[in-house]
Parts: C-alpha cells; structure tokens; sequence
C-alpha cells in the first residue's frame, strides 16, 4: 500500500509544527501503526512539534500530550486515560 508521507513532514529544522488530521483514520492497524512512528521519528529529527487530530484512543495513547475536546469545549488536558 502506497501512503503519500511528503505532505506529512516539512523536512527542515526551523519549521516547528506540524498539524495532522486523521493521519491514520482509513489505514489498518500496520499502516497506522508505521505513519506514527514515522511522525514521532519526524518529531525528532527535525525537532518539531506534531499536533494530531485522532478519534482513535490507541492512537492517542502514544501521545506525550492530550487536549480532549467534546462539543467544540476543552474537558481533559494531560495524558490520556484509558
């Protein structure tokens, strides 16, 4: 399976965000499970900040960070809980 990655990363250093939507929403479990090593590797060596907008709890898991929003209000901030 063919997964277009270059629009994912800016590859410079200097660039320090990075905002995904659903990057993993229609990949099954590998695929899903390669694009967020493939952001959190991104993450490091290009010293950027990813901002990711999942509906997938596992997903989130992995996660050094979480804002949960529910009806557009802010009702968790902090890690995420199972």
């Amino acid at each position: 399976m063919y997964i277009p990655l270059k629009p994912l990363f800016s590859r410079h250093k200097g660039i320090g965000v990075q905002f995904t939507d659903e990057p993993t929403g229609n990949l099954d479990t590998q695929n899903s499970s390669e694009v967020i090593t493939l952001l959190k590797e991104a993450s490091k060596k290009y010293e950027q900040t990813i901002i990711m907008i999942t509906h997938n709890r596992s997903i989130a898991q992995t996660a050094d960070r979480v804002l949960q929003v529910s009806d557009g209000v802010l009702t968790d901030l902090g890690r995420c809980r199972e």
